[in-house]
């Protein structure tokens, strides 16, 4: 098991990673630093467990707002194409009594 040693709000943590991701988790880390700092600077001192806990509720937020938007533009797409769908159903139509008439009109000559 490999480790990465990263940093945040001035302390650091070694933490257990997949070969290969040891520099994934420190630019992480080091994400998570900066979004912690920023969340300091506007809230002032609260404490370091607070300050986490804002930092993922945030996380959080984000992820749940990317995740509906993704499921509301693929129901979107889902009704777009439904519709196309019945459009060109009934274009079929229109073009399938079309040529029956042309054919009743053709075979009663």
């Amino acid at each position: 098991m490999a480790k990465a040693t990263i940093r945040v709000y001035g302390r650091s943590y070694t933490v257990a990673c997949s070969p290969g991701q040891e520099q994934r988790l420190s630019e992480l880390g080091a994400e998570l630093d900066t979004r912690i700092s920023r969340i300091a600077t506007a809230v002032g001192d609260v404490g370091d467990d607070r300050l986490l806990l804002v930092a993922a509720l945030s996380l959080l937020d984000e992820l749940h707002a990317a995740m509906g938007g993704s499921q509301v533009q693929i129901e979107k797409m889902k009704t777009q194409a439904a519709d196309a769908l019945e459009q060109a159903a009934v274009r079929i139509e229109a073009l399938v009594q079309r040529v029956e008439t042309r054919l009743d009109g053709d075979g009663a000559s």
